[in-house]
């Protein structure tokens, strides 16, 4: 059993600031600057030859993802915090079809809860969108960059990660080298005295853990806190006493209630995940997610992952990845498993992603932008008339696929608070309405 230290370091902040990314549930003070007068362009961030001191962002500083500096820092992970390749092989590039349509921009929808009537256009300020990407029956009919985010960028996939990691652990059940029926402690023994050993691989993929954790923000004993500091790839202090990386802190986490009952979103899941795809194939997530995904996709570029001071890649929320190439991944899963002519894995693996997870546990969680949704191996479905799913991640990251108008929207944003729930009366019906549009175009 670890002995945790609550004293905060400062050489700890940085974890805090990653954790921050993903799970923040802060309350805005004030109104925040609006899209355009936050563009870290105009703002001048980290600008000149040196740039100025008040327009630095870096290490070790724990504001780098606060708003409105989280607009430059989306795009810049790498320079601040340490990471892993997920490599896309040394074959050229498998170029888009272009097929650009004009008239998306006009296209107007009325948000969730309101009377007033938005465009497209609109809607892409109104959401902080750094990048937005549209490809219909495979061909890229909309693309745009804003902020700091260009065609050669890279931007934080958040907790879009997780679906990638799902995705994985999804293959490897369809292909029998996983068994998602079988406890965790059978597959990574390590965590037999935890609360996940006593769960069935599905549990974790689908989050129905029933785990004794708190993400509470305003609580400075939560759990949280102590699992930041573990996280963290700087050198602990001398008389850190904690866990050291994600697979450490692990082991330290405790039962609290029946698992299977309910949905809990919690990013540890995620971690445990990736720690059983790579006991099951020997191989840490940016290599395997290389392997078996980028490398195969015909990507442009190199995606990275951010890793924790052991070098365990952040299965919950690592990836940058650029627009297009995680416009590959949402054809990829709209096409059931195949892309420019080759298949990756089984159909089947879609299909129960598909399928859905359990609705009556999902709406437990209480996902009142969500109604009648569910989760399963960590990607979210709608189950609305068009059969639509969704890998999501905080400040507005969005992989949706939608089957029956053959559409995939790529969105990669930096809103200025983290949860969807603020995001989605614009941005889902927003979705909607070009996938009619595009039904009706034909």
């Amino acid at each position: 059993m670890f002995k945790v230290s609550q004293r905060v370091n400062r050489t700890l902040v940085t974890s805090v600031a990653i954790l921050w990314m993903f799970n923040q549930t802060f309350a805005e003070s004030g109104a925040p600057l609006s899209s355009e007068a936050s563009d870290p362009r105009k703002l001048g961030w980290m600008t000149g030859f040196p740039p100025p001191a008040e327009k630095l962002i870096m290490q070790p500083e724990s504001d780098y993802f606060s708003f409105p500096k989280l607009r430059w820092t989306v795009s810049h992970i790498r320079e601040l915090l340490p990471t892993k390749q997920v490599s896309r092989g040394i074959g050229a590039p498998i170029p888009l079809a272009y097929s650009l349509d004009d008239k998306i921009d006009g296209i107007s929808f009325t948000p969730t809860g309101v009377d007033q009537s938005m465009t497209w256009k609109e809607s892409l300020s109104a959401n902080y969108t750094d990048g937005m990407l549209i490809l219909h029956k495979g061909r890229v009919i909309y693309e745009a960059y804003f902020g700091s985010l260009d065609e050669l960028g890279k931007h934080a996939a958040m907790s879009m990660t997780k679906s990638m990691t799902g995705l994985l652990a999804e293959i490897l059940v369809a292909e029998g080298q996983l068994d998602d029926t079988t406890l965790v402690s059978s597959i990574v023994p390590e965590l037999k005295g935890s609360a996940f050993g006593s769960a069935t691989v599905r549990q974790v993929m689908d989050m129905t853990t029933a785990l004794d954790y708190s993400e509470d923000y305003s609580d400075p004993d939560a759990d949280i806190w102590i699992y930041s500091k573990a996280a963290s790839p700087l050198p602990k202090p001398n008389d850190y006493s904690g866990p050291n990386g994600y697979f450490e802190y692990l082991q330290t986490v405790r039962q609290n209630g029946n698992h299977g009952e309910a949905f809990g979103y919690k990013t540890i899941n995620t971690d445990a995940l990736g720690w059983i795809v790579s006991r099951v194939t020997g191989k840490d997530l940016t290599e395997l997610l290389s392997e078996r995904i980028w490398s195969k996709i015909g990507a442009e570029q190199d995606g990275y992952m951010t890793v924790d001071a052991k070098g365990t890649p952040f299965a919950g929320g690592g990836l940058s990845a650029g627009l297009r190439d995680l416009g590959r991944i949402g054809l990829l899963m709209l096409n059931g498993g195949e892309i420019n002519g080759q298949r990756l894995f089984p159909e089947a693996v879609v299909e129960q992603i598909r399928a859905g997870g359990d609705k009556n546990a999902f709406a437990k969680a209480g996902y009142t932008t969500l109604p009648g949704g569910s989760y399963r191996s960590m990607w979210w479905m709608f189950h609305n008339k068009h059969g639509a799913f969704a890998a999501r991640g905080v400040h507005g990251q969005t992989i949706y696929v939608d089957p029956l108008a053959e559409m995939v929207i790529v969105r990669l944003a930096s809103f200025p608070t983290a949860k969807n729930a603020r995001i989605d009366p614009t941005s889902l019906p927003a979705y909607q309405a070009v996938a009619e549009y595009l039904i009706t175009k034909g």
